[in-house]
């Protein structure tokens, strides 16, 4: 079980790497330089982790659904940071 769940993260891994190289690296490029692929590379990131309309969502962006989702939760069930303590 655990081999084809690796399998499985793989595969995610990899298809949302091509997404990546298609909307990004390919479309924008050449490049001049390093950082410049570092620069739209963390761009990239923040629009699919915050901007992009996810259709299995309702089309509306991944934050903006996360947020919605603890809106609806009672202090008890949200997920807590564990208490640091300096002992």
């Amino acid at each position: 079980m655990a081999k084809s769940i690796i399998g499985l993260l793989n595969a995610m891994a990899k298809s949302i790497i091509g997404l990546f190289k298609t909307q990004a690296i390919r479309c924008q490029g050449p490049w001049r330089n390093r950082d410049a692929v570092e620069m739209a590379t963390l761009e990239w990131v923040d629009w699919y982790n915050n901007r992009r309309l996810f259709e299995a969502l309702g089309d509306i962006p991944p934050a903006e659904a996360e947020s919605a989702y603890y809106a609806t939760m009672t202090p008890s069930e949200s997920p807590r940071m564990a208490e640091q303590t300096l002992h």
